[in-house]
């Protein structure tokens, strides 16, 4: 286990206290993990729409880096930090007030870079979005 790994495990447990940044954007936490992967399904509120009822592309990104760099924590060493130096979000799909499902997995991994993917799917299954992020790792101080 990592700093990261044992994150992980609390989050998804309930036990840790997220940053205030998830309670304030209503990002949520993870719903399961494996190295490599995550995975959550995410609600939106009815506040999160936009005028005509559509999610706001911004936030998607929001939570796209959420995911993204909890995919990336599933295999950061225990002696590293990870901070997001490319993120990129295709819209495919308009996407409306529904849950989504959104998946994330590390598709890469050098000693410098974690390369992450993620998709977000209406509960139907239809792909209304994917994104990827490069993470890059870089030794410092964990604190707990």
């Amino acid at each position: 286990m990592t700093w990261a790994t044992d994150r992980l495990d609390s989050l998804k447990a309930g036990t840790a206290v997220p940053p205030p940044i998830v309670e304030t954007l209503k990002l949520g936490l993870i719903g399961d993990w494996g190295v490599g992967w995550v995975r959550k399904t995410w609600a939106p509120t009815p506040e999160l729409a936009t005028a005509d009822g559509t999610l706001f592309g911004g936030y998607l990104a929001a939570l796209a880096d959420q995911v993204l760099a909890f995919a990336a924590m599933t295999v950061v060493p225990d002696d590293h930090l990870f901070r997001t130096v490319n993120l990129q979000l295709n819209f495919l799909r308009v996407g409306r007030s529904q849950a989504l499902d959104i998946a994330a997995n590390v598709v890469a991994q050098t000693r410098q870079l974690v390369t992450v993917r993620a998709e977000f799917r209406r509960q139907d299954g239809i792909l209304i979005a994917d994104a990827t992020a490069q993470q890059i790792l870089m030794r410092g101080p964990i604190e707990g």
